[in-house]
């Protein structure tokens, strides 16, 4: 790839945006104030603004391998506080898709290296569901399953978090759990009921003001 050719498609894209709006920068200057937290796959097939039909401004994002929320990852543990704390998003969302590579790894009986460390955090999600995945005879559909396990666990992982808790009680943001079919292009609703979910981890994981 000739990376000037970048460069390039960046005027085209100001261009774009200035053609009906020449103030567009000067106010997107001015500051954010986005409603979305959407935490995703690093996949470069996986763009969040386009998936989505958002604009600059309106989704705060936050993408690793595999959409993992680790306690001792610093990273997302500090954009998801930002965004909940001082941003106050309403909505989180945590975003898989199907064909994760970093799923599909996590599957398989391989030393990766530095990415051992990382991958263990989908395998604890196999583990802690290995009798539903175990059951499932065709591996297409286990995978694909291993997916939205992973979102159900990572935002659970997000709910543990004080900043999220106290802003679900304050202000009721809500947390969703989406998977991105590449496929067809479709966005899935995995329809998880995190007030449940709040309720089922709250014996363990509360922590009050």
């Amino acid at each position: 790839m000739d990376i000037s050719k970048i460069f390039e498609n960046n005027e085209k894209w100001i261009q774009s945006k200035t053609e009906n709006d020449p103030g567009y920068f000067e106010n997107l200057a001015k500051g954010q104030k986005p409603d979305v937290l959407y935490i995703g796959c690093s996949d470069s097939r996986v763009t969040a603004e386009d998936l989505m039909g958002m604009q600059p401004g309106e989704l705060f994002v936050h993408r690793n391998v595999a959409n993992v929320v680790n306690a001792i990852d610093l990273n997302a543990q500090s954009v998801i506080n930002y965004a909940v704390k001082y941003l106050e998003v309403n909505h989180v969302v945590v975003c898989g898709h199907y064909g994760c590579g970093g799923v599909k790894a996590a599957m398989e009986a391989k030393d990766l290296g530095i990415l051992n460390p990382w991958l263990r955090n989908i395998r604890d999600v196999y583990r802690a569901h290995k009798d539903e995945l175990n059951a499932i005879d065709d591996d297409h559909r286990r995978y694909d399953r291993l997916v939205e396990l992973n979102v159900e666990e990572q935002a659970i992982n997000v709910i543990k978090m004080a900043a999220v808790q106290s802003a679900i009680r304050k202000r009721g943001m809500q947390i969703h759990g989406w998977v991105f079919d590449i496929k067809s292009g479709k966005l899935v609703d995995l329809k998880i009921d995190f007030r449940k979910v709040l309720e089922g981890v709250m014996e363990i994981y509360r922590l009050e003001d």
